[in-house]
C-alpha cells in the first residue's frame, strides 16, 4: 500500500496534528489516545450547543430528537463490532466496562475456590479490578506465560484451564507489544472447560475488524478515545443472556423500574447498568469517530498501520543499541529501549524535535517486570501517521544517541 496515498486527504483533517506555530507535530502516541478527526469535534461542538437536550426524559420536541440520536449511537456502536443494539452498554471507558463485569457478573458468580485466568501482558485495568474483587471473594487469579515473541501463550493456557476457572480476560492487542490474540480459539479454549472469555479490545477495534460473534467472545470492552472519539465514553458488549442475568452495579436515575422504600425493581438491560444522565455529546461523538473509520475502512487502517509498523521495526533493528520488543507482525505498536538512556530522557529530547512518543510502563508493570526493564519507549500509529513521523522518530534517536555518546 502506498502510504501517503492514504495519508494525505486523512491527514488534513486533524487539527491536533500542528504545532502552535503551525509545524508538523509527529504523533506517535496513538496507542494512549488517538487525535481527533474534525467531525468529531464538530459533532461534539453541535450535540453541546444547537442541538443539546437530555435524553430518556424530556416530552419535548429537541429531548425526543436527541434520545433518536443517542440510541443511534447505540445501534453504531453495536455494528460496528458485530453485535446487537441491546447487547450495548454505554460506559466511561473500557476500565469502567471491566469494572462492570467485574463488579456484577463477578461478584454474582464467583466463589471461593473458583479461578480466572489472565496474561502477563494485561493493563492494569485488566488485573486490577479482578484482585480487588478476588480479596473480597477469594477466587484465585492465574497467569498465562508469553511466547518467546511476546504472544498470549495459548499452548499454555490450554493445559492451565481446568473446571475451576468460571473466566478468562486477555487483551485482544497488547498495548506494548502490539501482538494480537488468536481469539476464537481463546473463546474455545474457554469455553471448553465452561468459562466465559472477556477481551479487552482498546487496542483491537481502530486496527482491527471486529466481529464478537464470529469470534465467541462473551464480554468486549474499548474506549472512544483510542478510536478518534472522545474520551469519557467506550462501551461494553456482553451476550444478551448474560447481560439480562447480571445485577446492577449502580444506582440512581435512569436505570430503574420502580422505586418505593420497600422496594425497587429495575430496567431491563442495557439501561439497567447506565444510572444517572449519561455522556450524551461524548455517545454523539463516537459515533462519528465510527462513521469516519468505516468511511476509510478498517481492513485498509490495518495494512496502513502494518506498513508502518513494519518499517519501524526495520529502521529501528538496524541500530545495534537498541532493543525492539514484541513479535514481527505486531499491530500498530512498537515498544523499544534504547541502551543507556532512560526511555524519560528519550521521550524529552523528541519532544524537542516535535516528535511525541510514550515513555514509561504503559499500564503494564507485569509486563515490563517479564521483560526486565522498568519502562519502555512506545511509539504508536494512527491512520494519520505516515513516513514522515518515522523518519522524524529516527532523526529523533540518533540525535539522542549523539547527546548522550
Amino acid at each position: 500500500m502506498n502510504t501517503q496515498t492514504l495519508v494525505r486527504p486523512v491527514r488534513a483533517q486533524f487539527p491536533g496534528l500542528l504545532t502552535a506555530d503551525g509545524q508538523p507535530w509527529h504523533y506517535l502516541d496513538t496507542g494512549a489516545t488517538a487525535q481527533k478527526p474534525q467531525v468529531v469535534i464538530d459533532a461534539v461542538t453541535r450535540a453541546l450547543g444547537t442541538d443539546y437536550a437530555t435524553v430518556h426524559r424530556g416530552v419535548y420536541a429537541r429531548s425526543a430528537e436527541m434520545t433518536l440520536a443517542y440510541e443511534a449511537a447505540r445501534r453504531r456502536v453495536a455494528g460496528f463490532i458485530g453485535g446487537a443494539e441491546h447487547e450495548i452498554v454505554f460506559t466511561r471507558g473500557a476500565t469502567e466496562a471491566i469494572n462492570l463485569v467485574a463488579q456484577s457478573w463477578g461478584a454474582a458468580n464467583l466463589k471461593a475456590g473458583d479461578r480466572i485466568l489472565l496474561s502477563v501482558l494485561e493493563h492494569h485495568s485488566n488485573i486490577v479490578p479482578w484482585q480487588l474483587l478476588r480479596d473480597r471473594i477469594g477466587f484465585a487469579i492465574d497467569v498465562c506465560p508469553l511466547t518467546d515473541d511476546g504472544r498470549i501463550d495459548l499452548d499454555a493456557a490450554e493445559a492451565m484451564l481446568t473446571p475451576a476457572h468460571k473466566l478468562v480476560a486477555f487483551a485482544h492487542v497488547s498495548n506494548v507489544l502490539g501482538s494480537v490474540l488468536d481469539a476464537k480459539r481463546a473463546a474455545e479454549l474457554a469455553h471448553a472447560v465452561g468459562a466465559k472469555l472477556l477481551l479487552d479490545g482498546c487496542q483491537a477495534v481502530p486496527r482491527l475488524p471486529v466481529d464478537v460473534g464470529a469470534i465467541g467472545a462473551d464480554f468486549y470492552a474499548f474506549s472512544a478515545h483510542k478510536l478518534y472519539g472522545p474520551t469519557g465514553i467506550g462501551a461494553l458488549w456482553a451476550r444478551s443472556e448474560i447481560l439480562e442475568a447480571m445485577p446492577p452495579w449502580q444506582g440512581g436515575g435512569s436505570m430503574i423500574d420502580r422505586v418505593t422504600f420497600e422496594k425497587t425493581t429495575y430496567a431491563p438491560a442495557p439501561t439497567r447498568f447506565e444510572a444517572g444522565t449519561p455522556a450524551i455529546a461524548e455517545a454523539l461523538g463516537l459515533a462519528a469517530a465510527i462513521e469516519f473509520v468505516e468511511g476509510i475502512g478498517v481492513d485498509e487502517i490495518n495494512a496502513h498501520e502494518r506498513d508502518l509498523t513494519d518499517k519501524t521495526r526495520d529502521a529501528l533493528r538496524r541500530m545495534n543499541d537498541v532493543t525492539v520488543f514484541g513479535p514481527d507482525d505486531g499491530l500498530g505498536i512498537v515498544s523499544f529501549a534504547l541502551r543507556g538512556v532512560h526511555p524519560h530522557d528519550l521521550g524529552t529530547i523528541l519532544d524537542e524535535e516535535n516528535v511525541a512518543i510514550r515513555a514509561g510502563h504503559h499500564c503494564a508493570q507485569p509486563l515490563m517486570d517479564h521483560l526486565g526493564v522498568p519502562a519502555t519507549a512506545r511509539a504508536s500509529f494512527g491512520i494519520y501517521s505516515d513516513d514522515s513521523d518515522i523518519d522524524a522518530l529516527v532523526a529523533g534517536i540518533e540525535r539522542t544517541r549523539r547527546i548522550f555518546g
